[in-house]
């Protein structure tokens, strides 16, 4: 289930584990509107698409790379394929154009970068053994220096 505020320009996801995630789109950076339409239509397309186990993660002002990062499950390298070759339709059909893909091949591990949204597509052998999330969720050293 997705909703999307324009007062907040909020963009919830409920996931099927009960779990439900608020995204806000920082509004003083350049392209926020677009970033969140992107990643709404990721995490439609990613839900039509059964994608299990969906973390959506703002990497806005943290890394130059976009402004969010998004990680899910396929329960198979067949599902993994499927997962991103509906994507790749769908944000090429919402107006997104072609995104960059890499490890369509082997189905164990899918990169899709729409230049907002980065996408990682992961059998869930290979997402536990590469765990991004934690890597990502890592205080920022900044803020944890003490001199």
């Amino acid at each position: 289930m997705f909703c999307h505020s324009e007062k907040g320009k909020a963009l919830t996801t409920v996931h099927a584990k009960g779990k439900t995630l608020a995204v806000v789109p920082k509004s003083s950076e350049r392209g926020a509107d677009a970033a969140a339409r992107a990643l709404h239509a990721v995490l439609t397309s990613l839900e039509d698409s059964k994608a299990e186990d969906i973390v959506t993660i703002d990497i806005a002002g943290k890394s130059a790379l976009g402004d969010f990062m998004v990680v899910v499950s396929g329960r198979s390298n067949r599902h993994v394929m499927a997962i991103s070759d509906h994507l790749l339709t769908d944000l090429k059909d919402e107006g997104f154009g072609s995104a960059r893909v890499e490890g369509q091949e082997g189905g164990d591990w899918i990169l899709i970068d729409t230049g907002d949204v980065i996408v990682h597509v992961f059998r869930p052998e290979i997402r536990e053994f590469y765990n991004i999330e934690k890597m990502w969720a890592a205080p920022d050293m900044d803020e944890e220096t003490v001199h």
